[in-house]
């Protein structure tokens, strides 16, 4: 990874990654579990209503799956890049 065109490159595709790992968590808690936690209400999941069950279930499983991509995919852009480990 010696030249800057390829540099910029790599970094575009790292940052794009993150700003949708971040849209996806933002959706996810503050969308599903905030704002649209009136209409989720009446959809039942494990004894409460799939809204909470986003706000306080849901949120934390789809971060950690998030983590578990972003991991696989920065592995698999570091190794088109030539900066793989």
């Amino acid at each position: 990874m010696a030249d800057k065109s390829s540099s910029n490159a790599y970094w575009a595709a790292n940052v794009r990654l993150i700003k949708i790992c971040l849209v996806i968590w933002f959706v996810v808690s503050f969308g599903f579990g905030i704002l649209l936690r009136p209409m989720l209400a009446g959809i039942k999941v494990g004894g409460t209503d799939l809204g909470f069950w986003f706000a306080q279930q849901g949120s934390i499983i789809v971060f950690l799956i998030l983590i578990f991509v972003y991991a696989w995919r920065m592995n698999k852009l570091d190794a088109e890049h030539g900066v793989e480990e």
